[in-house]
């Protein structure tokens, strides 16, 4: 157990700070460091994504420990801040749904979800400005009603918001994966700051652009008997395109499901972008299968695209690495909303 009674921390000044919540592995962090800011601390309960975080910025402060130990406490004093200072702070909290006993629609509505210690952390220590990052589900998860909550606690908590779901393909990644973006202004600055949203990029990469080089690392391999169907799959193909009997024979009960199932014995393409990186790198309905060899990618090209740099090491099994890069927010995607962010917070100075 962390022992809270030994963060003793001398305050620094500097000109823009964060603090980031659910940290993971650090793809949000890296993006929002290259655009400027200082990471005041980190936290994140898995000790594999924790020691990640720490190998590869040792003068960062990490926290390995469960959000909802530190949500209760006097955050100012914790943290060493003044509620208002804080520039930043960012993070995608999972959302469960919310209980609506009560409609208030509100944070007591919130309670008992990881949402609601984000929600802590804004209500106490008043950041300028927030970023909030989760999967573009959440805008329609239980009608509306989830988002709908937590647009309501932002603005309980003093906040003007914007969202927009952004695609990681338009910012520099070779990779279709949309996240739902919300950014928050603090209601006393908002005659201050004018936030944009980053403008799509010209050119949009492929699996070709980033797949030169990799560095050797895990990977995981298929069956004998998987590797077979694959090798009968083209680039760009999937299982429509190997005989029909060996296919209805793989898929069994997913040859009656409705929809064209193209996540099924899909192989990528090096003149497409990859679908979205999961965090598991073989299951039966979602497969992403190398272009030209017959096998999963492996873990370093999986961090290739999401746009880590080759040098960022990750801890742990190859499954928990796996996992690592599968949960993280695409660096470069990070870096283009963090940059707009710093030229708001910039301009408010």
């Amino acid at each position: 157990m962390y022992n809270l009674s030994c963060n003793k921390r001398k305050k620094i000044i500097i000109s823009l700070n964060t603090i980031e919540l659910f940290a993971g592995a650090g793809g949000l962090a890296l993006g929002i460091e290259r655009a400027g800011f200082n990471h005041i601390a980190l936290i994140e309960i898995d000790k594999d994504a924790a020691k990640t975080l720490k190998i590869n910025r040792p003068s960062w402060y990490v926290l390995n420990m469960d959000i909802a130990e530190i949500s209760p406490l006097d955050l100012e004093k914790f943290f060493n801040l003044k509620s208002g200072e804080l520039d930043l702070l960012s993070g995608g909290a999972p959302c469960q749904s919310f209980s609506y006993a009560g409609k208030r629609l509100g944070l007591e509505d919130a309670r008992g979800t990881l949402f609601y210690h984000y929600a802590k952390f804004l209500q106490k220590l008043q950041p300028k400005m927030f970023l909030f990052e989760n999967v573009r589900g959440l805008l329609n998860h239980d009608k509306g009603k989830t988002y709908q909550t937590i647009s309501n606690v932002f603005n309980d908590c003093g906040y003007k918001i914007e969202k927009k779901i952004l695609n990681a393909w338009d910012y520099g990644n070779a990779q279709k994966r949309e996240r739902l973006i919300t950014v928050g202004i603090r209601y006393d600055l908002i005659n201050k700051i004018v936030f944009e949203f980053p403008k799509p990029h010209n050119y949009k990469p492929v699996l070709r652009d980033i797949l030169d080089n990799v560095p050797d690392s895990l990977g995981a391999k298929y069956s004998d008997y998987k590797k077979s169907l694959f090798e009968m799959v083209p680039p760009g193909g999937y299982w429509r395109d190997i005989p029909e009997n060996i296919a209805k024979d793989y898929m069994q009960g997913c040859w009656n499901l409705d929809g064209g199932r193209t996540g099924i014995l899909r192989r990528m393409s090096l003149d497409e972008p990859s679908l979205a990186v999961l965090t598991s790198p073989t299951q039966k309905q979602t497969e992403r299968c190398h272009p030209l060899e017959t096998r999963p990618f492996t873990v370093r090209e999986n961090a290739r695209i999401q746009s880590f740099p080759d040098d960022w090491q990750f801890c742990g099994s190859m499954n928990s690495q796996y996992r690592q890069v599968g949960n993280a927010v695409p660096v470069n995607l990070a870096y283009d909303i963090a940059l707009e962010l710093k030229n708001s917070l910039e301009l408010a100075k």
